[in-house]
């Protein structure tokens, strides 16, 4: 019973190494987005829909466009129809 319990033991250390060591690296990746953001706006950009435009990179076109079409739909029944979200303002061909 004790060799398992050690055995367990070494795993679940191991496991728990693993994550604190992607949660270093995560926290330091977090720190350079932040970083090219900053630039990002230094240089004249929109960081709130630079922000938009990669999640929307993210997505596949035909959800996107579906998305972008239920916006539209939305926007008519509110009677906003003459307005262009940002979402879709900025949608390039991503």
């Amino acid at each position: 019973m004790e060799a398992s319990t050690g055995i367990a033991q070494a795993q679940l250390r191991s496991v728990v190494e693993r994550i604190e060591r992607l949660e270093e690296e995560k926290a330091t990746l977090a720190a350079d987005i932040k970083e090219v953001y900053a630039e990002a706006k230094a240089n004249g950009f929109d960081t709130k829909i630079l922000r938009k435009v990669v999640r929307m990179r993210k997505v596949d076109r035909v959800e996107r466009e579906e998305e972008e079409a239920l916006i539209d739909l939305y926007l008519h029944a509110l009677g906003m129809a003459g307005v262009v979200p940002e979402a879709q303002a900025d949608s390039g061909d991503g």
